[in-house]
């Protein structure tokens, strides 16, 4: 599975993976919450995309898991310097998945939980009503009232030109793609990205 914040068909994923972020604005957040050169980081819900690369990249050790969920992973106690979950992972704050975060955080070891914030162009591609947009970036959501914060990344979809752009969004996301693509001055989409972060307990 791919660290990729939207489901696409096989032909239109390298397209993405030129767009996605090519400032590494999102990486560079996540390094900036928690020292990941020369630590053990294990992320969730991916096993290849542009995070991982980017990760990576940074010097991290990746446990690399598919699975989002976290209650009976087989990884060990104390066994990750930081955990991060992209996307599929954590949704919402369930009891069950921060005990087990804790038990395989190392003191000092550092949750990091990346969801779409909205308000932004990509926002306009989806349902208005997603949980993403509203109540957990609310002040009494999930997060930030189970005792996370949150760093919101500004980050851009950016195309080849405003043709491509359309062509894309389109192919990937039908009228509203077409809808979006037609509003847009340059070959670019605003895009917002919510780090939700804890410490361990």
């Amino acid at each position: 599975m791919s660290d990729l914040p939207v489901s696409l068909p096989a032909e239109l994923e390298p397209a993405f993976l030129d767009a996605f972020d090519p400032a590494g604005k999102l990486v560079a957040a996540i390094a900036a919450l928690a020292t990941i050169e020369d630590r053990d980081v294990l992320v969730l819900g991916a096993s290849a995309g542009p995070v991982v690369a980017g990760l990576r990249a940074r010097g991290a050790r990746l446990d690399l898991r598919d699975d989002p969920a976290v209650p009976g992973l087989d990884a060990a106690d104390a066994s990750a310097d930081v955990i991060l979950g992209l996307w599929s992972a954590f949704r919402g704050v369930e009891p069950a998945e921060m005990a087990a975060v804790d038990r395989l955080l190392r003191p000092e070891g550092r949750l990091l939980v990346v969801h779409d914030y909205g308000r932004d162009d990509v926002s306009r591609l989806f349902p208005p009503d997603r949980p993403e947009y509203g109540a957990w970036s609310h002040r009494f959501g999930p997060f930030l009232k189970g005792g996370f914060r949150v760093r919101v990344v500004h980050c851009f979809w950016e195309f080849e030109s405003l043709d491509a752009s359309t062509a894309f969004l389109t192919a990937a996301f039908g009228n509203a793609g077409a809808g979006v693509a037609a509003t847009l001055k340059r070959p670019r989409l605003s895009y917002n990205v919510a780090v939700y972060h804890r410490s361990r307990l």
